[in-house]
């Protein structure tokens, strides 16, 4: 999982995926016949059909798969008289769940979100309670070390214990990986095949839409996390940590294509891959709008199950990857039919 590992401890918030780009890149290496970054920064593999199982008269089908390079992060708004920042959000942030933690910008400089203590101050705070502490004496030496409109994402060190793995940027670092590790294990498709590693979902879904127009595919499958109903006086939800890869039923913005969805559960119970289905009342993914590009597009969703999202130690179990990258591989090699 060292390469997992390495992605999420990456700096990479949205509009701003450029390491993270490169790390990817320099792993997918050899792995496709051609890759491109398009004008927005979406990395796009290309595989080509290896193997045909189309009559005469029929196109081969193009299947998209595709997961964010971003992660959540802050941009500064404001620096006082005494070299404190604020700011405002990039992408959604729990307030609750950001202060004191630290963060860092893409110069290297770290912070440390504080909150105000005034009596007034809500429980939870708004984000205008917050600030940032860079450690400086002064507006000035701040200005020294950040600017107004620069990005930063969290610092938090990936950790895995008892097959599990906690780390910031899960969202969807953990996506990106699945793509990776699906693209070292094909042998072959009846399909083209296109991995896309898409910027900018924490802000609007924007890579995505813009890369599925360039493609125009037939078929996308997103991977990214989603929520568990398994911890204290949660949510009900019926998805799990280690009970298998999620397929996604339908979310705040999203309604699956049932020939993909029954597809996707048919595989699994072919190759005895645990699988759970997700319903999602809040939150959404990239299939949301590759499903509505051009004409549409017959879109499903791959889930990893994961707890404490959007927060600084987001926890996954590898089981659940595993199992969501076997799924991704048997789409791969034996293609979703033809619409």
């Amino acid at each position: 999982m060292e390469l997992a590992r390495k992605l999420c401890n990456a700096y990479g918030p949205a509009g701003r995926e450029e390491n993270i780009r490169k790390i990817i890149e320099a792993e997918i290496s050899g792995l496709c016949e051609r890759t491109e970054v398009d004008r927005l920064g979406n990395l796009i593999a290309y595989i080509p059909a290896g193997s045909r199982s189309t009559t005469r008269g029929e196109k081969t089908p193009k299947i998209m798969f595709c997961a964010h390079m971003d992660e959540i992060g802050l941009i500064v708004t404001h620096i006082d008289k005494k070299g404190f920042l604020r700011f405002t959000n990039v992408g959604g942030l729990f307030m609750e769940r950001i202060i004191s933690q630290r963060i860092v910008f893409e110069n290297g400089t770290v912070g440390i979100i504080g909150v105000e203590t005034k009596p007034e101050t809500p429980k939870p705070p708004r984000i205008d309670n917050l600030f940032v502490d860079i450690n400086v004496r002064d507006k000035e030496e701040a200005q020294e070390k950040v600017c107004i409109g620069d990005i930063a994402s969290f610092q938090q060190t990936a950790v895995i214990a008892n097959e599990r793995m906690m780390s910031k940027a899960l969202d969807d670092r953990i996506g990106c990986y699945c793509l990776i590790e699906t693209m070292k294990r094909i042998k072959q498709s009846p399909c083209e095949l296109y991995f896309v590693f898409t910027v900018q979902e924490e802000v609007g879904l924007r890579g995505a839409r813009t890369g599925a127009y360039g493609i125009s595919p037939d078929f996308a499958i997103a991977v990214d996390i989603t929520l568990t109903g398994d911890t204290p006086e949660s949510r009900r939800m019926e998805v799990k940590l280690g009970h298998g890869t999620a397929i996604k039923v339908k979310d705040q913005m999203f309604l699956a294509n049932p020939i993909v969805k029954d597809k996707l559960v048919a595989f699994c119970e072919e190759a005895k891959i645990p699988y759970q289905l997700e319903i999602l009342e809040q939150g959404t993914t990239d299939a949301a709008v590759v499903q509505m590009v051009k004409e549409g597009v017959a879109s499903g969703v791959v889930s990893i199950p994961t707890r404490y999202i959007h927060s600084t130690s987001e926890v996954c179990d590898l089981g659940d990857v595993e199992h969501t990258i076997r799924l991704l591989v048997m789409v791969c090699e034996n293609g979703l039919g033809q619409i």
